[in-house]
C-alpha cells in the first residue's frame, strides 16, 4: 500500500469513528469528589453514583479521591484539587471569615447518628472529665471528628490534645493505648462497639441537640462560574441516595462490601444513617445557627455570618 493510500484510509477510518459518535452526544467533564475517609457515607454516596451511571447521565466523569479527613478535604476544594466534597459547617465559617471562599451547597443531616466519643472496653475512664490532658483521636484538624471533640472538651469542662491520625488510625491507634478516647463515625462505631472493642463515653447523636453536620461544599469561584456543572454533581450524588433508599438489598450489600463490615452491621449503617440522610439537600438558617453555636461555645471563634455559610440550589436527583 502507498503511502497515498495509507494516507486515505486513515481519513476515512476517522471519518468512520466520527460517524459512530451519537449525535449530538456531550462530551464528558471530569467531576473531583473528595471523601474525608473510605468508611464514610459520602463515599458510598459517591461510589453508587458511579456504579450506576449517574454521573454519566450527567455528562460527568467522576475521580474519587479519599483524604484522611474533613480538614483535608476542605484544603482540597480550596485549592481547586477537588469540585465538590462533604464539610462541617464550623470549618466553613472560620474559612470564610479568612478570605477562602467555600459554601454549603447540599446538606447532609442533623444528627450525628453513630458518632461516639469511645475508650477501649478495657479502659478505666468512666466520665468525659477523665480524659482532661489525654490524647483524643480525630481524623484531622477542622474535621466533624474536632468539631465534636471540641464540643465534648467544652461541655466536660477540660481539655484534651487532640491528635489526627486519619480515618483508618482511629481505632487502631486507641486500641493499641496510643489514645485515651476517639471521636469515632459510624459504621466504624457500630462494628467496634458490638465487637465489644469498643465502650461510648458519649454518644453525640442524643448528647448533642439537632444541628446541621455539614455538608458537600464547593468554592464560591465554581458556583459563580460552573454552578450548573456543580448543580449536575450533587444531582448524581442524591440520585446515589435515592436508589439505595429504593434498593435496601443492594444498599445493604455495598456498605458491607465496601466498609468490610458483616451485613448485620451494614444493615444498622444503611437504617441509622443514610435513611436519615436529607434527600434534597435543603438547609436551614436555623439548623446552621446551631451547629454555629454549638462550635462557638466549644472556643470555636472568627466565623462568618451562618447566612454566608450555605446556598440553597434546586437539586434534582439523577435516576438510573
Amino acid at each position: 500500500m502507498t503511502t497515498k493510500s495509507m494516507a486515505r484510509l486513515a481519513a476515512l477510518l476517522a471519518f468512520g469513528a466520527m460517524l459512530a459518535l451519537p449525535v449530538g452526544a456531550p462530551a464528558q467533564e471530569i467531576i473531583r469528589i473528595g471523601c474525608p475517609t473510605k468508611t464514610y457515607f459520602p463515599t458510598i454516596l459517591a461510589t453508587v453514583a458511579k456504579e450506576k451511571g449517574l454521573f454519566e447521565k450527567e455528562g460527568l466523569r467522576p475521580e474519587i479521591t479519599i483524604y484522611r479527613g474533613g480538614g483535608e478535604t476542605f484544603e482540597a476544594i480550596a485549592a481547586n484539587s477537588a469540585d465538590l466534597g462533604p464539610v462541617a459547617v464550623p470549618l466553613v465559617a472560620t474559612s470564610r471569615k479568612r478570605g477562602v471562599l467555600v459554601k454549603l451547597v447540599g446538606g447532609n443531616a442533623d444528627e450525628w447518628s453513630g458518632w461516639i466519643l469511645g475508650v477501649k472496653a478495657a479502659s478505666p475512664i468512666k466520665a468525659v472529665k477523665e480524659l482532661d490532658g489525654k490524647k483524643v483521636g480525630i481524623t484531622s484538624a477542622g474535621s466533624g471528628t474536632d468539631t465534636l471533640a471540641l464540643w465534648a472538651q467544652s461541655e466536660a469542662k477540660v481539655t484534651f490534645q487532640r491528635v489526627g491520625v486519619g480515618g483508618g488510625g482511629l481505632v487502631p491507634n486507641l486500641l493499641n493505648d496510643n489514645l485515651a478516647a476517639a471521636v469515632i463515625y459510624s459504621p466504624l462505631s457500630y462494628q467496634v462497639v458490638s465487637e465489644g472493642k469498643v465502650r461510648v463515653l458519649q454518644d453525640f447523636a442524643t448528647a448533642m441537640p439537632p444541628n446541621l453536620i455539614g455538608g458537600w461544599a464547593a468554592t464560591d469561584k465554581n458556583l459563580n462560574e460552573r454552578r450548573a456543572f456543580i448543580l449536575k454533581g450533587l444531582n448524581a450524588l442524591y440520585g446515589a441516595l435515592e436508589y439505595m433508599r429504593n434498593n435496601p438489598d443492594y444498599a445493604i450489600k455495598t456498605i458491607a462490601t465496601n466498609n468490610e463490615l458483616p451485613v448485620e452491621i451494614a444493615k444498622m449503617e444503611y437504617e441509622k444513617t443514610f435513611l436519615r440522610l436529607s434527600r434534597d439537600g435543603k438547609m436551614t438558617l436555623a439548623s446552621v445557627e446551631k451547629a454555629m453555636e454549638l462550635a462557638a461555645a466549644s472556643g470555636v471563634k472568627d466565623m462568618a455570618p451562618a447566612s454566608e455559610v450555605f446556598m440553597n440550589v434546586p437539586i434534582i436527583p439523577t435516576k438510573p
